[in-house]
């Protein structure tokens, strides 16, 4: 690497690990950021984890949350936020057709795509399903594959990919674990949104 990158590198390192570990993202030099929570919902499992979510992302000095159903969403929600948390239902191991219109729409009413207008906002997803093995891995990352084809940068937490919650048959439903997984990713984001803002700003 060259000898004139490497310091410029290391402290980009240096303050990524000190906001994240060292102290949360509202340590020093707090940056005013904005959450935007998008969800499906359609028996209020998938609201749920969504409010857990925006529970964590405001727990963040410094953090704006907005909620919003997928079909309340409109262009400047998406290009005037730092960060999209979304959330589905697993339908058939899938997003939901709700879901996926939405991605659709970035492209086909919002105009983001052309212009890679979400280029460098922090994007990460949840997802419920019924059971264990219902798809809500495929789910999550199904809609990180949207966000990564709009440049945005993707981070996991909550779980190895995303938060997510088993809710039936055999479930009670979202339960305190799943809540906690859902503010630890909504977290995670506002704290990662923050960095980058603080680094881009600079």
């Amino acid at each position: 690497m060259n000898g004139l990158r490497f310091p410029k590198v290391a402290a980009v390192l240096a303050a990524m690990v000190t906001a994240l570990y060292g102290g949360r993202a509202d340590a020093a030099d707090p940056q005013p950021i904005t959450v935007l929570v998008v969800y499906h919902s359609v028996t209020g499992n998938t609201e749920k984890m969504a409010q857990g979510v925006a529970e964590g992302a405001k727990g963040v000095t410094g953090t704006t949350v907005v909620l919003k159903r997928v079909s309340e969403v409109a262009a400047t929600d998406l290009s005037s936020c730092d960060a999209v948390i979304v959330g589905s239902p697993v339908y058939f191991a899938n997003m939901s057709g709700e879901v996926k219109t939405f991605f659709d729409n970035w492209s086909l009413t919002f105009d983001l795509f052309k212009d890679r207008k979400m280029r460098n906002k922090v994007g990460a997803a949840f997802s419920t399903g019924a059971a264990i093995s219902a798809g809500k891995e495929f789910t999550i990352l199904g809609m990180l594959a949207a966000m990564l084809n709009n440049l945005m940068i993707v981070v996991s937490g909550g779980g190895g990919f995303g938060a997510s919650a088993t809710t039936g048959p055999d479930s009670p439903g979202v339960d305190e674990k799943e809540l906690a997984s859902a503010r630890d990713l909504g977290q995670r984001v506002a704290e990662v949104a923050a960095v980058i803002k603080r680094g881009s700003s600079k």
